[in-house]
């Protein structure tokens, strides 16, 4: 059964499916989809969970043994299998069929792969896999698809703009979906849940600013303290406001925790990665960052930011910019008086 993005939901409320293939290249769209299904099956008693992906040699014949294998508790489980290129030759081809024609009890087979092109949705296997479960393609959205979305992502953190707000944070985002996602975090971090107007969004969200957030998180992944100094003494000339740098500073160390906490439980980097959205250029710095940062560190960072957050809200004394330095810093591991 075929269906689109927005009818999961609904979907998920009626019953659970056997079998959940989710394709294409539109990173956000296919976690969140993901994350739906998983917490679905987790509230329907699927507590067991067991991850592969294609990137790390993987035999299908895993996923066979893992279907056909009874717990010694007897839970239900959840087979998450990744197949980022998209490609499933001829083994997953023959794994897949032989799977739906034979659908083990209490398991939910969930698969995330890139875009599937025409002729792969006329194969055997997908259209096994379509019968007897649900398929969902996710592309990239444009028009008015694009703006339904803002719409609805913005209603979830309580805010609302008219059309000529939606088409300014939509051409500023120029359909990246998770860019899209992080510039709502900030108009609220920003205005909290308001009516936003035209000014608002543009204040908060255009692109004519020589130094943004994103590069100051870079410039902290990659601990260069010279552009760290550069970037701040930036955004800070150009009125950004305290708490969105302070928002993007604390939602990096707590990512960076999580990959730690996963790397050290013997996940594997590429899934801990990819569960965490860290894509492209970003691997190389944050590859860099963990290399360097102990779990306490990143503790010490998270507990320096709160008190950046009291100075920010005039809840303690203080300069918030300069505490907001000493975060920065502490990123890096050069010490200063801040710290003290």
């Amino acid at each position: 059964m075929r269906l689109k993005p927005e009818q999961l939901a609904n979907s998920l409320q009626k019953s659970l499916g056997a079998v959940y293939l989710l394709s294409g290249d539109e990173p956000l769209q296919l976690v969140e989809l993901s994350d739906a299904i998983r917490q679905a099956a987790k509230k329907a008693g699927f507590s067991q969970r067991e991850i592969f992906s294609t990137d790390t040699g993987f035999d299908w014949s895993e996923m066979t043994t893992a279907a056909r294998s009874m717990s010694i508790f007897d839970d239900k489980k959840v087979l998450d299998v990744r197949v980022p290129s998209a490609n499933f030759g001829t083994e997953g081809s023959k794994t897949l069929i032989s799977y739906c024609e034979k659908l083990p009890a209490d398991t939910v087979l969930l698969i995330t792969c890139g875009k599937l092109n025409a002729a792969a949705m006329k194969t055997k296997w997908f259209e096994a896999v379509d019968k007897i479960g649900v398929t969902i393609q996710v592309k990239p959205l444009e028009g008015d698809e694009l703006l339904q979305w803002l719409q609805h992502r913005l209603q979830q953190r309580g805010l609302n703009t008219d059309r000529g707000g939606l088409e300014l944070l939509a051409a500023r985002i120029e359909g990246n979906l998770l860019a899209a996602a992080q510039e709502i975090e900030k108009l609220y971090v920003l205005y909290g849940a308001a009516s936003l107007t035209q000014a608002q969004i543009f204040d908060a969200v255009a692109d004519s600013s020589r130094y943004d957030v994103f590069k100051l998180i870079d410039a902290v992944l990659a601990a260069n303290v010279n552009r760290i100094f550069k970037v701040l003494a930036g955004l800070q000339a150009e009125g950004v406001a305290a708490p969105v740098v302070l928002w993007a500073l604390m939602r990096e160390a707590r990512a960076l925790s999580k990959v730690k906490i996963a790397l050290s439980a013997g996940q594997s980097k590429d899934v801990v990665y990819r569960n965490n959205q860290i894509w492209d250029k970003r691997v190389a710095l944050v590859d860099k960052a963990i290399k360097r940062l102990t779990n306490n560190q990143l503790f010490e960072i998270l507990t320096l930011s709160a008190k950046a957050d009291r100075q920010a809200k005039g809840q303690e004394f203080g300069d918030v910019w300069e505490t907001i330095l000493a975060v920065c810093l502490l990123f890096t591991l050069y010490t200063t008086h801040f710290e003290k």
